[in-house]
């Protein structure tokens, strides 16, 4: 079933309710603590790192074209979400809703007119 899951495919709702249904079934809720689950994240968010420290912008897609390094960052990917989504549910965090209340304070900080093809707010030169 998950394997035929894409991004086009599949709802946020659906993800969130397979995870719980995968930690229910393994008896974990027990652990999830928002605590936990927040270092959770931070401790898969490095593991993601790890394949490309040391690389060049370059070099980080070259990564990302072999299959066997791209299935491992993958895997990765799916551990910081799978711990994002369990943060979510233990905590009642709707995602979406976060991700766009976020998304509309970024465009307030971050107008199209000064930030355009720039990392940064600040001058430059300074």
């Amino acid at each position: 079933m998950a394997e035929d899951w894409s991004d086009s495919e599949t709802t946020v709702a659906q993800l969130r309710a397979a995870w719980e249904r995968f930690v229910d079934e393994r008896d974990w809720r027990q652990f999830h603590w928002p605590k936990n689950l927040a270092m959770a994240v931070a401790a898969e968010s490095g593991e993601l790192l790890e394949p490309f420290l040391w690389t060049s912008g370059k070099e980080s897609l070259d990564i990302l074209s072999q299959p066997r390094k791209r299935e491992a960052v993958e895997d990765e990917v799916a551990d910081v979400a799978g711990a994002l989504l369990a943060f979510c549910n233990a905590a009642g965090i709707d995602l979406c809703r976060a991700i766009a209340r976020k998304m509309a304070k970024n465009a307030l900080k971050y107008p199209v007119e000064l930030i355009r093809g720039r990392h940064s707010l600040e001058r430059e030169g300074n």
